[in-house]
């Protein structure tokens, strides 16, 4: 990738995740990198020990000597920084829009879906570095094993996540695209089916036309949009007729087990060090990732049974006397569901889970379905929405979920605030609960307060048969 030392980018939103990995590039390239966020958060940290100049709160008076402005959709058209930034005539870019320019004349392998895409990246991303082809990549997520989720490489591959909840990935014309699945998600932006259906058509033509689909043949919208709209494409699932299949599954503790069968033939075993069966598609689509690349399954597998996993995916932060503490991601039914079916798994005496709603139009939109995901849980806290810049939507309260999820005959429901969670966690908590803090917001921190008090105020007396 080619040095671009003379040019000064500033962010807007810096310390979004999506925003700080193009940034890490950038400064790895030696370009001049500023910008702005409302919080002095972990990804600010990162960048500023790397040398980029950020400021807390937004102002026009930052942009001084700036060449061009760096923008997401969660900017809003009347922030003073981006309006001065249109009136001065700069140089404005889409976020999208500049990891698709820094990706030009490299061997681009995207990574698309609705679920699973930055576990998939990562692993991706972990594959090719292993086997020692040196790709750049961007992820959407943290890498256990990393202190970014971006890194410049010297080889020719170039590995991203791309996203679809603003449509954003038609900016991208990769050599490989991998799409895990499509679902009825990013209800702000889409209306239904029919558009969800449209833009992945669209972005299905944008792959090179000499290039190559890998998809998850279990997903049956996803299947009949690529065979009617791609010429050469793999698939991957548990379904016999895909392209790669595992078979003979298990789970133990935090690891899966499978064979992988490739047109009919056992190729071999993987043991992959992060749970749940949703972990083994995403396994399978960088198998078959590196079969397309003509690696050797010998190395693939070996790749594969060193990953660390992402952190917020299914991420242990912490087991005391036999009470494990997992922070996770998911904020819609589909990867709830996925996800308590992982702890399950555990042989957990009970799944306690710490539900935070992310956005009213998402709640709103996939009310019914959030009440099924949940039903497995055995003992439920929700909190308040974690509102991502929304207003509140007519319907959509908590007092009103709680109802339905109650009336859903999940009985074991009840509504915390945020900050009286964790001393309330742990006075119920009991010997083997798996304890699931769920939510793409700040739930987080309370995984993480809950996690270094469990120890200190953990009571013995209380480790009993009930």
């Amino acid at each position: 990738m080619t040095k671009q030392s003379h040019t000064h980018y500033y962010f807007i939103g810096i310390g979004g995740i999506g925003m700080g990995a193009i940034a890490h590039l950038l400064l790895a390239k030696d370009a001049r990198v500023s910008g702005s966020d409302i919080n002095d958060n972990k990804m600010v940290k990162s960048l500023k020990a790397k040398g980029a100049e950020v400021f807390i709160g937004h102002d026009a008076k930052h942009l001084k000597n700036v060449d061009c402005v760096v923008y997401s959709s969660a900017v809003k058209s009347d922030n003073p920084e981006l309006k001065w930034a249109i009136d001065k005539g700069l140089k404005i870019y889409q976020r999208a829009e500049l990891l698709a320019e820094l990706m030009q004349n490299h061997f681009a392998i995207t990574v698309a879906g609705a679920h699973g895409k930055t576990t998939t990246t990562s692993m991706a991303a972990h594959l090719l570095k292993s086997c020692g082809v040196n790709p750049t990549c961007a992820v959407g997520g943290l890498p256990s094993s990393a202190d970014a989720n971006a890194y410049l490489g010297g080889g020719k591959y170039f590995v991203a996540e791309v996203d679809e909840s603003d449509g954003s990935f038609l900016n991208f014309t990769p050599k490989i695209s991998i799409i895990t699945n499509i679902d009825l998600e990013h209800l702000d932006h889409y209306a239904g089916w029919e558009n969800i259906e449209a833009i992945y058509k669209n972005f299905i033509l944008r792959t090179e036309s000499n290039g190559h689909i890998l998809f998850c043949g279990d997903d049956q919208r996803l299947k009949r949009l690529v065979c009617e709209n791609y010429s050469v494409y793999q698939s991957y699932g548990l379904g016999e007729e895909n392209d790669l299949r595992a078979v003979n599954i298990k789970q133990n503790g935090f690891d899966m087990v499978f064979d992988c069968v490739y047109r009919g033939e056992k190729i071999g075993s993987i043991a992959l060090p992060v749970p749940g069966e949703h972990n083994v598609l995403n396994a399978l689509a960088c198998v078959l990732l590196g079969l397309t690349l003509y690696m050797s399954f010998e190395d693939i597998k070996s790749a594969l049974e060193q990953f660390s996993g992402v952190q917020r995916r299914f991420q242990k932060k912490a087991q005391v006397n036999d009470i494990l503490v997992i922070d996770d991601y998911a904020h819609h039914p589909t990867e709830i569901e996925m996800t308590v079916e992982a702890a399950r798994q555990l042989d957990a005496k009970r799944v306690v889970a710490i539900f935070q709603p992310h956005r009213y139009t998402r709640l709103a939109g996939l009310w019914e379905e959030f009440c099924d995901s949940l039903a497995g849980i055995d003992h439920l806290i929700v909190t308040d929405v974690y509102a991502a810049g929304e207003e509140p939507v007519a319907g959509a309260s908590i007092e009103k979920f709680i109802k339905k999820l109650k009336e859903k005959n999940l009985s074991s429901v009840e509504y915390k605030a945020k900050d009286g969670i964790v001393e309330h966690v742990l006075a119920i908590s009991v010997p083997g609960d798996v304890i699931l803090t769920l939510g793409a917001g700040d739930i987080t921190q309370v995984a993480g307060a809950l996690a270094e008090s469990l120890d200190k105020t953990f009571d013995t007396s209380r480790c009993v048969e009930e």
